[in-house]
């Protein structure tokens, strides 16, 4: 009998040198992302003092453009994007890593994916309650679907986002499917340890494969999950199984999702995964044992093996 695995024989040798990262920088990173100590019990508060931590780090230079009502950067990945090439939308962050790869990529045979990356500054809970953050994504896509040919370029789009941001990506790609008509022009969304299920999966509730320390924990996940989004809307919301393709029989843009084994989100991973292959949606999954929620922040083997498949997804779905 084959077993099912998650990792190869080469990620599998490396669990234990990812096991040592995790354990000589967790304490480092919690403390950094505001994790020590009790949190606010005001959702207000609690949510600006996880959002100053955030808000820190210095950001990449970008060109500031306008879609809609909703905020946005654009960085390219070279001086020039030509006709054709690709957009990939995204939240901040995330979304600079292919620009960022692309200029790092050495000349050789191949396509050559240049991208333009777009930035969603959507608004935040609970100051902006649900559907605000979505909305802003939706608004950013209808503006590039319509201009984004003639101002910066690309014809074709990826959506991404890591966490909140991989729901983000998520929600907006099934409005673009059901509002707009257009997951047609999305080659692909490559959702990074994302929130995928808001019904509260076991590995949210504290049942793991493997246990170790994570930067969500049970309750965590109580609080976000009372700022996005109402009760009644959660079945509505991106959920295991609702990728474009997998409901309605139309192309799916193929997706890459990734997720630590320790990650209370783990079971938001592999439900989206199982059950887009299940409908032929093409999936890459990337699962890094004993690595917690934000897990490429522990610089190791599997973070390594993690990026190098990522850039192989991206310069396949965006090669011609």
């Amino acid at each position: 009998m084959t077993a099912l695995r998650l990792w190869s024989d080469e990620i599998e040798a490396l669990r234990p040198e990812a096991r040592a990262a995790v354990a000589a920088g967790f304490s480092v990173l919690a403390e950094m992302l505001g994790r020590g100590g009790e949190p606010p019990g005001d959702p207000y508060e609690r949510a600006a003092a996880q959002r100053a931590v955030y808000d820190r780090p210095s950001r990449p230079s970008t060109t500031p453009r306008n879609a809609s009502s909703a905020g946005c950067d654009a960085a390219s990945s070279g001086p020039t994007v030509p006709p054709g090439r690709s957009t990939s939308t995204s939240t901040r962050g995330h979304g600079r890593r292919p620009a960022r790869d692309e200029r790092r990529r050495q000349p050789g045979p191949g396509p050559d994916p240049r991208v333009t990356v777009v930035s969603v500054d959507y608004r935040l809970a609970p100051e902006h309650p649900y559907p605000a953050g979505p909305d802003d994504g939706v608004a950013v896509a209808t503006w590039l679907l319509e201009h984004a040919e003639a101002e910066l370029g690309p014809a074709r789009f990826v959506l991404g986002g890591e966490s909140a941001g991989g729901y983000m990506a998520a929600a907006v790609l099934l409005r673009m499917r059901d509002e707009l008509d257009a997951s047609d022009r999305v080659l692909g969304a490559n959702l990074v340890y994302g929130v995928h299920d808001w019904g509260r999966s076991p590995s949210q509730r504290g049942v793991r494969p493997h246990e170790g320390p994570d930067l969500l924990d049970p309750e965590g996940i109580q609080f976000f999950r009372r700022l996005l989004p109402p009760r009644d809307d959660r079945r509505r919301a991106a959920r295991p199984g609702d990728l474009p393709g997998v409901r309605r029989p139309q192309r799916a843009p193929a997706a890459a999702v990734q997720r630590g084994s320790t990650d209370h989100l783990l079971d938001d991973t592999l439900l989206l995964a199982s059950r887009a292959a299940a409908a032929d949606t093409p999936v890459a999954l990337f699962v890094a044992p004993d690595m917690p929620h934000g897990f490429g922040a522990f610089p190791c083997g599997i973070t390594t093996a993690w990026q190098a498949t990522t850039t192989a997804w991206f310069a396949e779905v965006l090669g011609d």
